[in-house]
């Protein structure tokens, strides 16, 4: 035994004195003196914890043995801090990875009386609950310190019962269960405690529930978060949970980290920091470490405030740890390596006081003791010669942190373009025609403006020399204000907005930019200013299919089943959203039409499928699950239920303001019974389905739809059922059908539902397609129905001799293309099946140049006719435009298409162009 080790441990603390009297063999113990030179593994301290504890099942007992465990374990800590033979970082993990070992060993075994009792905790989603607990503060960032409390927030992720006869709701049971895990560490025995337990950090703090859902949470935080709980949640890291406990904690980091720069953290950050001033002077806390000027507070909130602002652009930012996140702030350049190295510095040294002071007694303190023995103790402890020596130390040390403090967040430079104000209005109205002048003169002397409070006032003033400035640079100036003073004054009120466009004249010239391309574009952040939170995130990069689907996953996994609502906003922000973001990359990285196409079709796919989920779970949730045709009880995975896609969305060519054309079949014994409370049909269920799906996606909201959808080309029309079993599809099909409808089915597609039946769908398809027909007759059929669209739906008479051309309806334009392409699938995939893989018009006319029914030159020039045309028709929706143009500009391109409609559909046609 190194006996002057014992003897500066045991002056060190007057706690290890207690500990050793306690438990006269701690010395002896192999697991203890043996290892004080060496570090405990992660590993090492959870076996210590379960071996510990291992096989008792009094409550009395177990309790003793983790109490005992704690303070032989604190013994060896204080003898390494002591002794120097270890450094803080290393010391507030271990302490931090025995927190973990001791809260999830509590949690177990308070579990099990509990299931006992009221039965296991099943969701209504069918899955088992756990209890998610959340460590915060120091336990959260690994940071224990030798007597610190451990903040906890518990949570679970689906609301549901106990399966017992004897049942409860899943967030009682979950709260009994926190109640039992905090009693089994922070009750103090004959054996002392294992932690203090702290819960103050929950949403609404003391008295509200002590567990709260995943949904709950989320809520809480986008209503009511405030600033400092962003700053709280900084710090937060999941114990126990899995991974119900990653997803939620995923949630909150949009919360926490914004994904542009937080300008408008500054000003909160600086209430916070006169707040921590005044607190200081105060409660006349200089001899506190922690709390006082330059203490360990102020280093935490330096870097915290920079994590804030900047967190959610520069990832790297977002580490939990103190220490961690100040060298990347060095890194990133936006603290210089001095300061880094001096705050590192001071904060170390401060810890290491921390830890001095609490050893002494094991107490949760930070402030310097009076007692001359105390003070002896603590410079003999930290290696100074006497008490003065060490203050000087400490206060160099706190005068560096204190310099950094007081310089944060600076008051902002004023801002140049306010001085120019007048001299950018002048321009402007040099640019202004007298209506638009008086626009905005109304704007500013209204009623609107004079009801907004000061501070939203004030913000726009500032913001509007920057509008000023970038509409000025505009290629269309007059253009581009009319189609955003809509949107100023919706957002004046949530004046976040405004900052953030200040801040990020990037983004302020790229709204511009959309503005004078896009009234549309303009009408959708006017209505939903919500979008402009993704809009000023941006990377202009087109969504992929992926993303799409875990993020809309994500986000209805967080609401509860009967909350319809909820489901309805999140389905309409997330097309909406992803929509815009479409558009963004169309107008401003000017991505190719195909691509944005794809993108536009998974938006739809991904919502369609998300939908017919929900549909799908409401419905079983009533009634129970139905029976497929084969008599096998259905269930979520296995749906026998498809969404077909037809027209735009079934040949993966959708634009902007495109509506969806879908059929639904299904394949369930229609007589059987589902096995619900509230028994149905299995042709009522799909039935059911069906007309949730529907209203889930078209019932107009706040949020407004998400699709339009047109449901007319399911079998007999809208006189026929709204769900069809396959086995009548396909006898309808194949007995029933006009050309017509099989000319629909070309631009089918199975877009949704149970893979199997989509597959089925899909060689059903190609079976009726590929049927031999007699082209003369398809070839009749095909030119009448185009005929009764050109009548209905085309330019008159009148318009086309004043030079119109309707882009899509009229001669040559995108309906003679995909009827030319329908064509050649009826016509001739009798004798070359190839030709009905596809439903997309591009690779239909590709395969007809492979099959050597068309040249490639021919192919080719439809195909560039197709594109260049449905480019055009792209640019005309985010401008609000009709499809009508000035015919000249297309007269090469119609001459072309007309030409081979002449040679495949119409000999008689005379270039179709009078």
């Amino acid at each position: 035994m190194n006996v002057q080790q014992l003897q500066k441990t045991l002056r060190a603390s007057q706690y290890a004195e207690q500990v050793l009297a306690n438990h006269v063999g701690l010395l002896e113990q192999d697991y203890a003196l043996d290892q004080f030179l060496v570090c405990l593994s992660s590993s090492q301290i959870q076996h210590c914890v379960e071996k510990t504890l291992a096989h008792l099942t009094d409550e009395a007992a177990w309790m003793s043995a983790l109490r005992i465990l704690r303070a032989r374990l604190m013994f060896r800590w204080i003898w390494q801090d002591a002794n120097q033979l270890t450094d803080v970082v290393t010391l507030t993990r271990e302490l931090s990875d025995f927190a973990d070992a001791a809260i999830c060993a509590a949690k177990a075994f308070a579990r099990a009386p509990l299931i006992a009792k009221y039965g296991e905790p099943m969701g209504y989603n069918g899955a088992l609950q756990d209890l998610i607990v959340v460590a915060m503060g120091k336990l959260g960032a690994q940071e224990l310190n030798l007597s610190s409390d451990i903040d906890l927030i518990f949570a679970f992720g689906e609301q549901g019962e106990t399966t017992a006869r004897k049942s409860i709701d899943i967030q009682q049971f979950c709260i009994l269960w926190g109640q039992k895990l905090i009693y089994l560490l922070d009750h103090i025995t004959a054996d002392g405690f294992v932690f203090r337990v702290d819960m103050r950090l929950r949403p609404w703090g003391d008295g509200s529930a002590l567990a709260i859902s995943h949904v709950a949470l989320e809520k809480y935080l986008s209503q009511h978060g405030r600033e400092w709980e962003r700053y709280a949640w900084i710090k937060a890291r999941i114990v126990t949970g899995a991974q119900e406990g990653d997803e939620l904690l995923k949630m909150t980091r949009p919360f926490v980290f914004r994904k542009y720069v937080d300008y408008t953290a500054f000003e909160a950050m600086r209430e916070m920091k006169v707040m921590i001033e005044r607190e200081v002077l105060r409660r006349n806390i200089e001899d506190d470490i922690k709390l006082g000027a330059g203490g360990i507070r102020e280093v935490e909130f330096i870097v915290q405030v920079f994590q804030l602002i900047y967190g959610g652009s520069k990832l790297e930012l977002q580490d939990r740890q103190c220490l961690v996140s100040l060298h990347h702030l060095g890194q990133v350049g936006l603290l210089d390596e001095e300061t880094v190295l001096e705050l590192e510095d001071a904060y170390l040294f401060l810890r290491r006081v921390e830890h001095a002071i609490q050893a002494l007694n094991d107490q949760q303190t930070q402030s310097l003791p009076h007692e001359d023995d105390l003070r002896q103790r603590i410079t003999e402890t930290l290696g100074f010669a006497d008490w003065d020596e060490f203050l000087a130390v400490l206060n160099q040390k706190r005068t560096k942190v204190i310099y950094q403090f007081e310089h944060l967040i600076k008051e902002k430079e004023p801002d140049p373009l306010v001085d120019t104000l007048n001299q950018l209005e002048q321009q402007l109205d040099a640019v202004l025609d007298p209506a638009t002048k008086n626009l905005i003169h109304e704007f500013w002397h209204g009623h609107t403006l004079k009801k907004l409070p000061a501070k939203a006032v004030q913000r726009l003033k500032v913001f509007w020399p920057h509008l000023i400035e970038a509409v000025l640079q505009s290629k269309q100036p007059q253009m581009a204000l009319l189609r955003l003073m809509p949107l100023v004054e919706t957002v004046m009120r949530r004046t976040v907005y405004l900052v953030m466009l200040i801040e990020s004249k990037g983004a302020l010239q790229r709204l511009v930019k959309m503005a004078t391309v896009s009234p549309w574009i303009c009408e959708e952040l006017t209505h939903y200013p919500v979008l402009l939170d993704e809009f000023l995130s941006m990377d202009f990069e087109l969504p992929q299919r992926k993303d799409l689907e875990d993020s809309l996953r994500q986000q209805l996994l967080r609401i509860e089943i009967d909350q319809v609502e909820d489901q309805m906003r999140v389905l309409r922000l997330f097309k909406k959203s992803n929509v815009l973001a479409v558009a963004a990359s169309d107008v401003l990285a000017e991505s190719a039409l195909m691509k944005v196409s794809d993108a536009l079709t998974d938006i739809a796919e991904v919502s369609v499928s998300a939908t017919l989920h929900l549909a799908y779970q409401i419905t079983a949730k009533k009634h129970g699950f139905p029976l497929d045709a084969e008599g096998q009880r259905c269930s979520i995975d296995h749906m026998a239920f498809a969404v077909i896609g037809y027209g735009k969305v079934g040949g993966i060519e959708l634009g902007y303001g495109s509506d969806l054309d879908l059929v639904f079949i299904h394949y369930m014994r229609e007589q059987g019974d589902t096995d619900g409370a509230k028994s149905i049909s299995g042709f009522e269920f799909a039935m059911r389905v069906a007309q949730k799906f529907m209203s889930l996606m078209t019932t107009q909201t706040l949020d407004g739809r998400v699709y339009e959808i047109d449901t007319r080309l399911r079998p007999s029309g809208e006189a026929g059922l709204l769900v069809t079993s396959l086995k009548a599809f396909e006898q309808y099909q194949l007995k029933s059908a006009w050309l017509w409808e099989h000319q629909a089915l070309v631009r089918a597609r199975s877009i949704a539902g149970e893979q199997s039946l989509r597959d089925i769908f899909e060689v059903l398809r190609r079976r009726i397609l590929t049927q031999p027909r007699d082209q003369a007759n398809v070839r009749e059929e095909v030119l009448k129905m185009r005929q009764k669209m050109k009548q209905h739906l085309g330019s008159s008479k009148e318009q086309q001799k004043d030079g119109i051309f309707h882009l899509k309806q009229d001669a040559g334009g995108i309906v003679d293309i995909e009827f030319m392409a329908q064509y050649a699938v009826l016509a001739w995939s009798g004798s070359n099946s190839d030709l009905a893989h596809y439903s997309d018009n591009v690779r239909i006319l590709e395969d007809a140049t492979k099959a050597n029914y068309l040249s490639s030159d021919d192919a080719n020039a439809l195909i560039q006719a197709y594109l260049s045309e449905r480019a055009e028709s792209h640019r005309l929706a985010l401008a609000n435009q009709s499809m009508q143009v000035n015919a000249a500009d297309w007269h090469d391109t119609r001459v072309i298409v007309c030409k081979l409609w002449q040679r495949l559909i119409d000999p008689t046609a005379n270039f179709c162009l009078g």
